[in-house]
């Protein structure tokens, strides 16, 4: 049955083989069909994977924001045709806060096998080091940019936090301005975890209480992939 892999790909330009395992690059080297956020992106991690991998012979169908979701059904052409896919974003796991997750869906729907290999989640790792509840969380992805609507939604995940995890993300040059917001608008005992450059050397995830993130502004994750987490 042909196959749908899920390959994950560094966080960051950290070493391969210090964050993904060895048979993934085994399972790359079978596959002729990538599906892929970005062609530049995707072939320099597969040449990373390997430098004799042969970029010219392999086949990019591009998944993002821009693509018309009429198409997403072309994606999966060459599974029709019996012929093994894999899927790369562009950091960490494929489908997760990922347009990806469309066509495993559909893959789905239709019968195929979906693999998923093992690799790093800036989520999930995040999550491990905050010391928050591991065992009910929730991902809410982007908030509001309307500062009413944005209060309101960090004033909702603060009350949700006292039981649940809160995950949210935003856009690497505004995560200044959402910790000022969050500081803004949370209590001075609710529990912030701000987590950076996860995997790499520069790595920084640090927990603290709100009253006590008004003594340091984390100014390292200016520009920076990055993970805000609320909890108790």
């Amino acid at each position: 049955m042909p196959t749908l892999y899920l390959i994950p790909v560094t966080l960051g330009d950290s070493p391969i083989e210090r964050v993904l395992p060895a048979e993934n690059r085994n399972v790359i080297l079978k596959i002729k069909h990538f599906i892929v956020e970005d062609i530049r992106s995707a072939r320099r991690f597969l040449k990373k994977t390997d430098r004799d991998i042969n970029i010219d012979e392999l086949h990019f169908y591009e998944l993002n924001q821009h693509t018309d979701p009429k198409m997403l059904s072309a994606l999966l052409k060459p599974l029709e045709q019996n012929l093994d896919t894999g899927i790369i974003s562009e950091a960490g796991c494929p489908a997760i806060a990922d347009p990806g997750a469309d066509v495993v869906r559909l893959a789905q729907e239709r019968g195929y096998k979906v693999v998923p290999l093992v690799g790093p989640s800036s989520i999930l790792l995040s999550l491990m080091a905050s010391g928050f509840n591991g065992q009910n969380f929730a991902f809410n992805g982007y908030l509001p940019i309307p500062p009413a609507e944005r209060a309101k939604a960090l004033k909702k995940l603060e009350v949700l936090s006292e039981n649940q995890t809160q995950i949210f993300i935003e856009t690497p040059y505004r995560n200044l301005k959402m910790f000022d917001d969050i500081l803004a608008h949370c209590q001075a005992q609710t529990r912030l975890c701000i987590a950076a450059d996860i995997t790499l050397d520069t790595e920084f995830i640090k927990t603290k209480t709100i009253k006590d993130w008004k003594k340091e502004k984390p100014l390292m994750i200016d520009k920076k992939p990055c993970i805000f987490l609320l909890g108790r």
